[in-house]
């Protein structure tokens, strides 16, 4: 089956995202990232990050089929559909790309793939209510714990909505991420 690794992230973002998968064979797997972040940053930080990834990391920039073993940043509000299609979606959403779009849209595709959904530092609630969907549709769901968290606000909102939600600091989500991808 093939592997899906969903990471949403706002303050502090960046950084753990780069720890989390420097150095990292996807196998069979691919990573969507939904960082908010201006659109004019994400050109340059889709670059630095694929200089130092064993993975090639791509700026989703036009609707597209997904490959394994490649990293997708999105630079839109990106829905994922069947044959894990990526989407543009034009609606309006309080942040850019929302989390929550993201992680709803692959909410329904939890019998197709396995998934690994990961709600990383930030400010504000995006990503909580569609971590909790993912959830509650059997994929492994992990919210950054308060110890490591820049800002511990989204992985906060999820654990309210989500008591089950594990919680982890980066280097523990480092460490499920590794196991997932073998």
């Amino acid at each position: 089956m093939r592997k899906v690794i969903l990471i949403g992230a706002s303050t502090g973002g960046p950084g753990h995202i780069k720890y989390l998968l420097q150095n990292l064979d996807l196998n069979n797997s691919v990573v969507v990232i939904a960082q908010h972040m201006q659109a004019s940053f994400l050109p340059s930080y889709a670059n630095q990050l694929n200089k130092e990834c064993l993975s090639e990391v791509v700026l989703l920039e036009n609707p597209c089929f997904l490959d394994d073993k490649k990293i997708y940043i999105c630079q839109h509000n990106t829905e994922l559909f069947s044959n894990l299609r990526a989407n543009f979606n034009n609606g309006v959403f309080p942040f850019c790309p929302n989390v929550d779009l993201l992680f709803n849209s692959a909410s329904k595709l939890t019998k197709d793939y396995e998934i690994l959904a990961i709600l990383l530092t930030g400010i504000g609630d995006d990503g909580a209510k569609g971590l909790f969907e993912l959830y509650k549709k059997g994929a492994k769901c992990i919210g950054e714990s308060e110890k490591s968290c820049i800002v511990y606000g989204m992985p906060k909102r999820a654990y309210e909505l989500n008591n089950n939600l594990l919680q982890l600091d980066i280097n523990n989500i480092r460490k499920e991420i590794l196991a997932f991808v073998r």
